[in-house]
């Protein structure tokens, strides 16, 4: 039985979702029976334990006759009462962790950022202490450390508004991205389950074409047939913001998006002559995304 933490955010719940269309008996932990977002995960067959990464008693519970973790939770994006990157992102996948290691868990899948994310910001400095954590923790481990994902990232969120064909490039928008599709996320946590390839492994992981924000644009226009109004951001902007934020999910979230406009540019063949995932390209995700009403 595999145990997924972040079972309702935009990953896990792919994640939840691809391990039950193959198959495997998967556990979402949730917080509350009433949440709206479990529809899709009750329909995909996965079953429902109560948890909660503040409290370590309810991880204990959560983890027993589990025979792999898979986490992707985070307080930068959804949060409740009491949830910040101290309690959640740090204190509660160390939390996590240990719990896992109590209940003789065989494997736990870490979902982390690339290599290339260095810009100083408290949620890439939390992962990169529970990426040491695990691996110093005795278990069987993957942390897949992932490139930007499409489904936030070219998204009207962060000013791709494909829908209206306006786009916002930040930085000089000619840096490399290795961009990446959660459902490829979910696919290869899949494999990383199974294979011995993915054992006590870090794993740079990235879409299968890099791709510089101005021919992301270009890929967009090219499906749509429509032009795109662009807006750039310069660098110095995004410097500025991160350098005066003080909230520390601001603070991430800005050092985040100086990341993006420096680029992240991840090698994949080797890893893709590992693990064959089927990728899903710009193009494909844009097809995708303007076809759904």
């Amino acid at each position: 039985m595999n145990l997924v933490v972040g079972a309702t955010g935009f990953l896990g719940s792919k994640i939840c979702i691809e391990l039950a269309a193959q198959g495997k008996a998967v556990t979402a932990m949730v917080r509350g029976a009433g949440d709206v977002k479990l529809a899709p995960l009750r329909n995909s067959g996965a079953e429902f334990v109560v948890g909660d990464l503040k409290e370590p008693a309810s991880l204990d519970a959560a983890c027993q006759g589990k025979t792999a973790v898979v986490s992707t939770a985070s307080a930068s994006l959804s949060r409740q009462a009491g949830d910040n990157i101290q309690s959640v992102d740090l204190d509660g996948q160390r939390s996590l962790i240990d719990a896992a290691k109590t209940a003789g868990v065989a494997k736990f899948v870490y979902i982390s950022f690339s290599s290339n994310m260095t810009t100083d910001g408290p949620v890439t400095a939390a992962k990169r202490v529970v990426e040491q954590y695990l691996m110093n923790s005795g278990l069987d481990y993957t942390i897949l450390r992932c490139g930007f994902l499409m489904e936030i990232m070219v998204a009207p969120i962060v000013g791709f508004d494909y829908a209206n064909a306006k786009a916002v490039v930040y930085g000089s928008g000619e840096n490399p991205l290795s961009l990446l599709s959660m459902d490829d996320v979910a696919k290869m946590v899949v494999l990383c389950l199974e294979s011995p390839a993915a054992s006590k492994a870090v794993i740079e992981f990235g879409g299968p074409t890099p791709v510089t924000l101005h021919e992301l644009v270009a890929a967009f226009e090219e499906v749509s047939g429509r032009p795109f109004e662009m807006q750039h951001v310069p660098e110095e902007a995004l410097v500025a913001a991160w350098e005066g934020s003080a909230d520390p999910v601001s603070k991430s979230i800005n050092a985040l998006m100086v990341d993006f406009a420096r680029g992240d540019m991840i090698q994949m063949d080797q890893t893709l002559a590992t693990f064959p995932v089927e990728m899903t390209s710009v193009r494909e995700y844009a097809a995708k995304v303007l076809s759904s009403p």
